[in-house]
């Protein structure tokens, strides 16, 4: 346990130290929560903070934001850590707490980390929380449904923070620059080039946008007093080439599209270069295990059911772990994406029925399929001559589902690609039977 003062200085403090921002102004992102007529804004400035926990990737402003609220709201500010804070210290703070109270002091408790709190830790803060002898504010990158006790989970309200986006971050560093916090005293040039190399290899986190600067900036040869700092600085402090990769921009969308091709090509080589090319560029891994998840259904699909598990599978993997470590995973997941048998008959049969949707958004459904659940809609002949499946021998009915107008329309076609063959085979035996039925 740690009491600390929002304001409080230390010599060689690190810059995302120095930087963090000490009221909502200078705080950035996070506009869907303290924009303008949001809902945590607006509990900040009328001073009606209840316990609540901050859910979102590092480096995104969790406990910056804590600090924030309790400056604003002129609270006592105290820190716990799930490796130090046993039981009985958190009884002694929470006694404190209560002392303070009835002298009008208001007490914010932050746990950072709070997934890593063990249950009877968590239960040791729940009476205090009911009593409202504390505000609690827990920060967590873990979803606080799995990993937070249900009964302090339930009072407590959860705000989901998001990444970083590349103009907040570029905003943040400029400032570091400019700021007497900062390098203002410094004479430092950088092009906004290379403040968006940094900003794009920091995927969102502000904390290590900041620590990149600080060491780039430490490492520069400082010449008559003067600082410049050019993208081929850059690269070779952090031994990661930028590649002409631009997270938003078309090279993006190039390498992204290669490794798609590549995969769609069974060409394992070249799908494991363009994701290496993406990796070490700086991409964010959950979103090249989006990508693969719907490169499994959409061009292996029923040809290989285990596809989209693996996909799955691997975006957990990397959710969790993240980079370094996933490089491997999603290694693993474009290898057997690239080898499996591929078949893109689910994308062609929502494609087809989709446009088919769009021009028929006013037929009915057909009476025969309708639920019937009152007396009105069974006199209306809703479910009136509905077949049930499983009671017959062959646990199948000639009925027809579709709208009279696209009576007969065919979207699924079965390739005849791996697993699909079988799929096939049981579509071609369903619909010679219930031709016979009609007949």
């Amino acid at each position: 346990m740690y009491q600390s003062s929002l304001f409080e200085k230390f010599e060689a403090e690190p810059l995302a130290y120095r930087m963090r921002p000490t009221n909502l102004t200078e705080f950035v992102g996070q506009n869907h929560l303290i924009g303008n007529g949001k809902i945590l804004r607006k509990m900040i400035e009328t001073d009606n903070i209840s316990s609540m926990i901050f859910w979102g990737p590092p480096g995104v402003g969790k406990t910056t934001l804590a600090r924030i609220i309790a400056h604003e709201t002129k609270s006592k500010f105290i820190t716990f850590s799930a490796v130090t804070s046993g039981i009985k210290e958190i009884k002694k703070v929470m006694e404190e707490a209560e002392n303070s109270k009835t002298l009008g002091i208001k007490t914010i408790v932050f746990i950072d980390e709070i997934h890593r709190f063990n249950k009877a830790q968590q239960d040791a803060f729940l009476p205090f929380v009911e009593k409202g002898s504390i505000i609690l504010i827990g920060a967590t990158t873990e979803n606080p449904s799995f990993e937070i006790n249900n009964a302090l989970l339930s009072r407590c309200r959860v705000f989901v923070l998001k990444s970083l986006e590349e103009k907040d971050i570029i905003d943040l560093l400029k400032r570091a620059l400019t700021d007497k916090r900062g390098y203002k005293n410094k004479n430092i040039i950088i092009k906004d080039e290379t403040l968006k190399i940094i900003a794009n290899l920091a995927n969102g986190d502000a904390r290590s946008a900041l620590t990149t600067l600080e060491m780039v900036i430490t490492n520069s040869e400082d010449t008559n007093g003067q600082i410049n700092i050019t993208k081929e600085t850059l690269e070779n402090l952090l031994n990661k080439k930028t590649m002409l990769y631009d997270k938003n921009g078309e090279e993006h969308y190039n390498i992204i599209s290669a490794l798609h091709k590549s995969m769609r090509n069974s060409d394992p080589d070249a799908a494991v270069y363009w994701l290496a090319r993406m990796l070490e560029a700086g991409e964010n891994p959950l979103y090249i295990a989006r990508r693969i998840t719907r490169f499994a259904s959409e061009d292996i699909g029923l040809a290989d059911t285990n596809a989209l598990n693996v996909a799955i599978n691997v975006y957990k993997a990397c959710h969790y772990i993240g980079i370094p470590e996933c490089n491997v995973h999603l290694t693993e997941a474009v290898i057997y994406m690239s080898l499996a048998p591929k078949s893109n008959s689910c994308d062609i049969a929502y494609r087809l029925a989709s446009y088919d949707a769009k021009n028929t958004l006013a037929e009915p459904v057909p009476l025969i399929i309708r639920n019937a659940p009152t007396k009105l809609m069974k006199d209306l002949n809703y479910g009136k001559g509905y077949q049930f499946a499983h009671d017959t021998k062959e646990k199948l009915t000639p009925m027809e589902c579709l709208p009279k107008s696209l009576k007969g329309k065919e979207y699924y076609k079965p390739s005849i690609q791996g697993n699909e063959v079988r799929f096939k085979e049981r579509l071609d035996k369903i619909k010679a039977w219930k031709k016979t039925q009609k007949n």
